[in-house]
């Protein structure tokens, strides 16, 4: 608590530090007639000078003080008591902790009450000491901002460098987080394939992770249905639905309504990619697989189950509609209007413009858009979890129960279990399948977008 109201104190103090460099150089400014940066950029520099090292100080001091805590609680003669093994011991001061950030919590181990007084104890002293060492930071940094004020500093340079630093930053976050998805994901399926035979968990045909004991542990890992139900909910049954409904729609909202009448629908059509996934999975549970199962009955199946792949697939085309869509409409958009004009002018009919020269010359736009709604539909999770089902089933039948790599990777990760287990650890190998794939959905796009992109004068 200490340590995140002093960042509010920096904050404010960087704020003060703002209003009288800029106070500062006016005064240079007025006295001297020019300077080589406009007042604001001193007040900007003063305040970086506040902020950066002070933030930097805050940051190093969270990362360093909980083991200055927990040192100072096992130095207490409280925890001369406490038990030596490890996992007891952790278990024990993890309780403490929560006892000490909230007192209503209740109590396991009678234990963790006697380490409540000196983990607050230690809090409060080095929470005090990294304040002051923020302030002291902080006060320091814009002493020396002040001193740089005069009227030949270029001001403007080093705050524009820093702005630059910042935007630069932020740029490598995004690249540096997919480094660390890429590197845990490849890390944790090292660790799976270590014990189970890629060529037999890539090509296997029977998926029950949770049957290891006994036989080969090759045999249980076959994720083969996995991959099959993914790609047939995905990017077949859903594909079906999404790419004629979505790319009519695009023919219709550039080619033939009004203007009144594409201002009024197109939001409407783009409120579907706005909907939650989960409300998308209660429809599909609740509304669309009934009505299947009923269908299903009703045509002489026996016991259709509720849960079947081509609920899930009918409502996530429906909801992949807004990306075949909205894609297919910018390409169309951005053919030229002397091509449909040409056209139309050598006598062709509007329909048969549509057919020869607009949609040839939109296609690469078109099949990047599917391209992509296919890589958002094998990523989609709550629709499978609640309309798919959970067998691994290797079937063409729609009207089956079926799961996805998705739907697995949830079942393996929730819960009470064992992390070393090949059983836990076979969700990260299919993570790292699923993004390969999606991977190379993109890269294809890009590429089809690149090879057969035409260009219009």
């Amino acid at each position: 608590m200490i340590l995140t109201g002093v960042l509010l104190a920096v904050f404010g103090l960087g704020l003060v530090g703002w209003f009288a460099a800029r106070g500062r150089a006016r005064l240079l400014y007025t006295g001297r007639g020019s300077m080589h940066s406009m007042p604001a950029y001193h007040g900007w520099h003063m305040a970086l000078w506040i902020l950066v090292p002070a933030l930097l100080a805050w940051g190093v001091w969270s990362a360093i003080m909980p083991g200055l805590v927990e040192g100072a609680v096992f130095a207490d003669p409280a925890a001369a008591s406490l038990p030596t093994d490890p996992m007891t011991l952790g278990a024990i001061v993890s309780e403490a902790h929560n006892l000490a950030s909230d007192p209503s919590a209740t109590a396991f181990n009678p234990e963790a009450r006697v380490l409540v007084e000196p983990i607050r104890a230690a809090q409060a002293r080095f929470g005090l000491i990294g304040a002051l060492l923020v302030m002291v930071v902080a006060i320091a940094g814009g002493g020396y901002g002040f001193t740089r004020i005069r009227a030949d500093f270029r001001a403007r340079t080093q705050v524009e460098r820093a702005v630059m630093a910042l935007l630069l930053a932020a740029s490598l976050m995004a690249v540096l987080t997919t480094f660390g998805i890429v590197g845990s994901l490849v890390f944790e399926a090292g660790l799976f394939f270590k014990d189970v035979s890629p060529i037999a968990f890539l090509t296997g045909t029977h998926w029950s992770p949770a049957s290891t004991m006994g036989a080969n542990i090759n045999d249980n890992f076959g994720a083969v249905p996995l991959f099959w139900g993914t790609i047939y909910i995905g990017a077949i049954i859903a594909m079906i639905v999404a790419i004629p409904l979505g790319l009519m729609s695009a023919v219709y909202l550039t080619q033939y309504a009004s203007g009144a009448m594409r201002k009024w629908l197109k939001p409407m059509l783009e409120i579907l990619a706005g909907i939650p996934t989960v409300v998308y999975g209660y429809f599909a549970a609740l509304t669309v697989a009934p009505m299947i199962r009923d269908f299903a009955a009703s045509m002489g199946m026996q016991n259709p189950s509720t849960e079947s792949a081509l609920a899930a697939g009918l409502v996530m085309g429906v909801m992949i509609i807004p990306f075949v869509s909205s894609m297919a409409d910018d390409a169309l958009a951005a053919v030229p209007r002397a091509m449909s004009d040409g056209s139309l002018a050598l006598g062709s009919t509007k329909s048969e413009t549509i057919k020869k020269v607009l949609l040839p010359a939109a296609l690469p736009g078109i099949v990047a858009g599917v391209m992509l709604a296919i890589s958002r539909a094998i990523g989609e999770t709550m629709i499978v979890v609640m309309a798919a089902g959970a067998a691994a089933n290797l079937s063409a039948n729609p009207l089956a129960s079926m799961t996805t790599v998705t739907y697995q990777i949830v079942q393996m990760l929730t819960g009470d279990q064992e992390f070393n287990s090949p059983k836990t650890l076979s969700a990260f190998a299919l993570g790292l399948v699923l993004f390969v794939v999606t991977l190379i959905l993109n890269i294809v796009a890009l590429r089809v977008v690149k090879r057969f992109r035409e260009a219009y004068e």
